[in-house]
């Protein structure tokens, strides 16, 4: 019997760490088990690539690297994961939360593309993913729906972190923004907004109907 996969998804600086983090310790609080993943893993060996891409090695714009070769680099991660850490307890009925996962390439790097290529390449993606590399499909996406202006913001007012190419560059996150919030219409994700007319709303706030909405989810 296989388990469940519930994947939380948020452009940068949307808050996402920080309510996993909530949203783990709420899960702990009620006794349920789970196992958690952060991606990308950036202290394995699978990863090396991403941290030369979002260091900027490759280029330092993101759309220096196309979104296909872009893709593989965060997948494979996800696979060696997979493999090593969480297959056998997925497959027995475990419950997995991820903060990130293939979702996060379709919205960043789906940004990079327009029109019938971006559907390609969407196309493209959740087959190589889901099928060819025979990683599971999430049951459930939960999007933190931050707009880009509060991003801004918090970015600059973001101390002792450095930037990668994404960060870096606001009209890239404005599209990932755009995609974002497509795909989530699209897909059906659970949309948690994040921001009530132009104020931020508090991060407890934003737990607690992220905690209720992934509780209904796994019942």
């Amino acid at each position: 019997m296989k388990g469940k996969l519930l994947v939380l998804e948020g452009t940068d600086a949307s808050g996402k760490s920080t309510q996993f983090e909530r949203l783990c310790q709420a899960l702990d609080e009620r006794n349920i088990s789970y196992r958690r993943l952060v991606f990308p893993r950036y202290q394995e060996e699978s990863s090396a690539l991403i941290r030369m891409y979002l260091n900027g090695q490759f280029g330092s714009h993101p759309d220096d690297v196309n979104a296909y070769t872009a893709s593989t680099f965060f997948a494979v991660d996800r696979y060696a994961s997979y493999q090593t850490e969480w297959k056998d307890y997925y497959e027995n009925g475990g419950l997995i939360l991820a903060d990130r996962y293939t979702t996060s390439n379709a919205v960043h790097q789906a940004s990079k593309l327009e029109g019938e290529e971006q559907e390609n390449y969407l196309n493209w993606l959740f087959d190589f993913e889901y099928h060819i590399m025979g990683i599971p499909a999430p049951d459930q996406v939960f999007f933190l729906d931050m707009p880009t202006e509060a991003v801004r913001n918090l970015l600059e007012h973001r101390q002792g972190k450095t930037q990668d190419i994404h960060e870096k560059d606001i009209p890239y996150l404005k599209k990932c923004y755009e995609t974002a919030s497509r795909l989530a219409d699209r897909f059906g994700w659970h949309r948690i907004r994040c921001t009530q007319g132009n104020a931020i709303r508090s991060i407890a706030d934003i737990s607690d109907e992220l905690v209720a909405a992934v509780c209904s989810a796994i019942v």
